[in-house]
């Protein structure tokens, strides 16, 4: 571990490479070789044994090589996350919009899981589910990895009482609270989801809190934990959540503008700690 972050891996596959760097040119064409060549003088390109590599040796397929990813131009987050509650199994964190949980495309040092790993100096944490980067709210971590999958077999087998709360626009016409159930599959933009046809896998209640005659303010209790779930849910009634960039259309990619936040919040999470036995119940100091 590295200032939060742990070294990523790749497995070397048979070719026909001469060197190690031929190899890392076709499989990473975005970072340049001078960049490769100053990370290994640097020691930071290793193999599974710890035997330092360079750029210029000798290709092996079937080797597993460690490396750390750099980010120069990560753009910076001005937003905090806060530690909600802590201990040797568990840390719950309120965590702010736009941060992402896990280290992902242009974020690495902001993402959630680093920031983390400085801020409690605890190397073996790793969140128990996801929440969107846009989505602000109670997220989970595992502490104890010899527990682990006691904790993400909460989500797995469906233990979680999660409460969402959003703002989205009012429809006159509609009822409720309503249930909503569709399939829902990956789209053709890969950042993107889409309902179809078919067996039902997702599965949302909706229920108005209050309004002021054009603007809702909803509490949506997700029965089922896919990809983008509450924000088609609400696009599909006509009611997208306010600043959502993906639904009902998708807009250009561009800088994130912080004084439009995606108006979903996880607000609350309860469940039975699976290695003590309690009830657990904690609630975001957020407010949308």
């Amino acid at each position: 571990m590295r200032d939060g972050v742990a070294p990523s891996y790749a497995w070397l596959p048979h070719g026909q490479w001469a060197t190690l760097g031929e190899y890392l040119a076709v499989r990473f064409p975005m970072v340049p070789e001078s960049a490769w060549r100053s990370r290994m003088a640097r020691g930071d390109v290793r193999t599974e044994e710890g035997a330092q590599l360079g750029y210029d040796d000798p290709y092996i397929g079937g080797l597993r090589i460690f490396y750390y990813r750099e980010r120069i131009d990560e753009p910076a987050i001005p937003f905090d996350e806060i530690v909600l509650y802590q201990d040797d199994e568990l840390l719950v964190v309120d965590k702010p919009h736009f941060v992402p949980v896990t280290p992902g495309g242009q974020y690495l040092h902001q993402s959630l899981l680093v920031r983390l790993r400085r801020k409690t100096g605890l190397s073996t944490i790793t969140p128990i589910h996801r929440l969107d980067r846009e989505t602000a709210g109670i997220t989970l971590f595992s502490v104890n990895p010899n527990t682990r999958s006691l904790w993400q077999s909460l989500f797995r087998f469906k233990k979680v009482h999660k409460v969402y709360h959003a703002l989205a626009p009012l429809r006159q016409e509609l009822n409720f609270p309503c249930h909503i159930t569709s399939r829902i599959e990956r789209d053709e933009q890969f950042f993107r989801v889409r309902q179809v046809s078919g067996k039902p896998n997702a599965s949302t209640q909706i229920e108005l809190l209050s309004h002021d005659g054009q603007l809702g303010h909803y509490r949506l209790l997700p029965e089922t934990g896919k990809m983008h779930q509450l924000r088609i849910h609400m696009s599909g009634l006509g009611i997208p959540i306010l600043n959502d960039r993906f639904y009902p259309t998708a807009a250009p990619a561009g800088q994130d503008d912080f004084s439009l936040p995606l108006k979903l919040l996880a607000r609350e999470l309860s469940f039975i700690d699976p290695v003590r036995g309690v009830r657990r119940a904690f609630e975001s100091t957020r407010t949308l």
